[in-house]
């Protein structure tokens, strides 16, 4: 894995551009400002009157707006992905609920009239090992919306991504982008634009994208029937993470894979087939009254051994830290609690906040894949210093400890007890960790100039 580099939340917006110095400088100082703080109000984080005011100018001026504050950490991302030679480009939904606060002018309906608010529908660039490089892209929309339109963001998202592939070929890099989705992007649109795309341009985005229709294939069977008569390539095992409908468990899946040619839906627009791989995974021997675990995945690469067939799995097991990006931006950033008068000043505001809600699973995941990498990569000496210090109570090595011990150490602050049976530090311990790190590291510059002046 290459070494990440140095990120503050303010460089991820360095080239930001809202044809307003005064309100470049603005944002780059609030996202640092809400990143310190990101479970607290807008008002109690900025800790003043004045700088409250000018976080809500900011999000007043009509040219700040979320694909603006955007489109700087895109570029910051682009660049980190092309020191990895595969990154999966995972795209999926989560509702913003904002009921009860009728005040916000433009909220939708989410699954029932009562309920009031929005979608968001963003794309996070992960790698392979799960370490989370960034946003790429971001759909929100308010119900109600034409129907059948909101597919849409699906196709749109594979077809900018398309545009990123292309952007990594011209300038002649060679990681591959991979579009990785969950059932409700199983549209024949997408398979079509990928030919598309190779039919006018050198590049396409590849996608692996779990099956939700049983369509028919030019073979005469059905999707399912087809990939159930191949031969089982082998089997493989993993830990499934508890969710609200099942606890967590090992488990055993078989895998078979065959190549298979979908017809077009009837009536679609795209008349021609399309050929793909169809990879399934089935749980064998599942506890006593629960479904096997069952995953019928596509994808336009191919899938002939069983080392392939295990690597599209992981890839599609990876589709879980875009859950727990969501976590964090519910739960520890708290963006359904904000309070803005209408949705053209939340829509920026959620967008810092999901930058800052990517900080803090980068941090979590940074920590397990490259424990052994100095924390000066991340942090700067007097974050470091400061956290040894209140941490161990003695003075800080010449030597920095290492990404693990600091990451253990910080999230010792957020209620992470690191005892040897504990696991890996989470992202609630971590980002309460990481607030109580930026104040230590201020008591402790504070203490250095008393000191200086001859006050200490």
């Amino acid at each position: 894995m290459s070494t990440p580099g140095f990120i503050r939340l303010s460089d991820e917006l360095a080239d930001l551009d809202l044809g307003d110095a005064r309100l470049n400088r603005r944002a780059c100082t609030l996202i640092e400002t809400l990143g310190q703080r990101p479970d607290q109000s807008i008002p109690a984080a900025c800790g003043s009157w004045k700088e409250t005011k000018a976080a809500y100018r900011l999000f007043d001026a009509d040219q700040v707006t979320a694909q603006k504050l955007l489109e700087p950490h895109y570029h910051c991302t682009l660049e980190r992905i092309t020191a990895h030679p595969t990154v999966l480009c995972i795209q999926d939904t989560t509702e913003l609920d904002y009921t009860g606060k009728s005040d916000i002018q433009g909220l939708g309906t989410l699954n029932y009239a009562t309920r009031r608010g929005l979608y968001l529908h963003p794309t996070l660039a992960v790698t392979p090992e799960r370490l989370p490089l960034g946003i790429l892209d971001c759909w929100s929309w308010t119900r109600p919306w034409e129907q059948g339109q909101e597919s849409i963001r699906w196709l749109e998202g594979y077809q900018r991504l398309c545009e990123a592939q292309q952007t990594l070929w011209e300038q002649a890099f060679d990681t591959r982008l991979v579009y990785l989705a969950d059932r409700e992007a199983d549209l024949f649109e997408i398979y079509a634009e990928h030919r598309r795309q190779l039919e006018h341009q050198e590049q396409a985005a590849d996608w692996l994208i779990r099956a939700q229709h049983d369509r028919h294939t030019v073979a005469g069977q059905k999707l399912w029937a087809a990939v159930e008569a191949a031969p089982e390539l082998g089997r493989v095992e993993f830990n499934l993470p508890a969710s609200k409908q099942r606890p967590g468990r090992k488990i055993v899946q078989s895998l078979k894979t065959a190549r298979v040619t979908l017809r077009a839906p009837q009536g679609h627009a795209q008349r021609q087939p399309i050929a793909v791989t169809a990879l399934l995974a089935r749980e064998v021997s599942p506890p006593a009254g629960e479904a096997p675990i069952e995953w019928l995945l596509l994808t336009n690469l191919d899938v002939t051994t069983l080392d392939q067939a295990e690597q599209k799995l992981s890839w599609y097991l990876c589709r879980w830290q875009v859950e727990i990006f969501f976590r964090i931006l519910k739960s520890g950033c708290k963006v359904e609690q904000l309070q803005l008068e209408t949705i053209e000043r939340l829509e920026p505001a959620i967008l810092l906040y999901m930058l800052i809600a990517w900080r803090v699973l980068f941090f979590t995941m940074v920590g397990r894949e490259c424990p052994e990498l100095p924390c000066t990569l991340i942090f700067d000496d007097a974050e470091w210093q400061a956290v040894y210090i209140v941490a161990n109570q003695q003075l800080p090595p010449k030597t920095p400890p290492t990404l693990n011990d600091m990451i253990r150490m910080i999230a010792g602050f957020g209620g992470f007890l690191n005892r040897k049976g504990d696991g890996l530090p989470g992202p609630q311990t971590i980002w309460i960790g990481l607030q109580r790190t930026k104040d230590f590291a201020l008591a402790m510059e504070s203490l250095r100039i008393a000191e200086q002046s001859g006050c200490g």
